[in-house]
């Protein structure tokens, strides 16, 4: 068996050559979508929220699960629910989340000395608040981090945290009623049916 070799001739016509065709094509079609877009009442099919204008209020576009700036979350006593787990800064993939643990006198678990958290490194993933096993750290303020003219301003510290927190409703510990003891009788994974 013998394998052959096929030549092939690339031809290109003049009007491939010089390109021209193609970039006029190009911007015809560029122009002709921006004016569309911008002269049709209604701006056409695209999906833009038009920021600005009288008659729309860009907060009624948030969509529900909308990530907003963190807020440290508190118990009934006014302390921060965290105890320096380290599970948020740990799994963060923007490393933004800096923790400092200490010693509560009081209690028998730990504290953060202090939480800060650099907004502008966070690239708002979420995996904090998921990664959280006491609910202290949330995301669902609804508030778009603020424009800052320096750096300090974006870092967020354990006080500030705090005061965009409110008390949490969650349950810590396992203290509160027994989901066995309250589950539907039909409920096949507590052998109740």
């Amino acid at each position: 068996m013998t394998i052959g070799v096929k030549k092939v001739s690339l031809e290109r016509t003049t009007r491939e050559q010089i390109y021209l065709p193609a970039i006029l094509e190009g911007l015809l079609t560029t122009a002709r979508h921006f004016f569309k877009n911008t002269m049709t009442k209604g701006m056409g099919d695209v999906d833009t929220i038009r920021y600005g204008e009288p008659d729309v209020d860009p907060k009624s576009y948030y969509p529900e699960r909308f990530r907003g700036v963190h807020r440290l979350m508190r118990r009934e006593d006014g302390s921060v629910r965290c105890v320096a787990c380290m599970c948020c800064s740990t799994v963060c993939p923007a490393k933004c989340i800096y923790i400092v643990a200490e010693d509560r006198k009081d209690n028998a678990e730990k504290g953060p000395e202090s939480f800060v958290i650099d907004e502008l490194k966070c690239v708002v993933c979420g995996l904090c608040v998921e990664a959280c096993p006491c609910d202290a750290i949330r995301m669902d303020s609804r508030v778009h981090m603020p424009p800052s003219e320096t750096r300090g301003e974006a870092v967020l510290s354990k006080v500030e945290l705090m005061s965009r927190g409110s008390v949490s409703v969650a349950v810590q510990g396992g203290v509160g009623s027994d989901y066995r003891a309250t589950a539907p009788q039909a409920d096949p994974r507590f052998g109740h049916g």
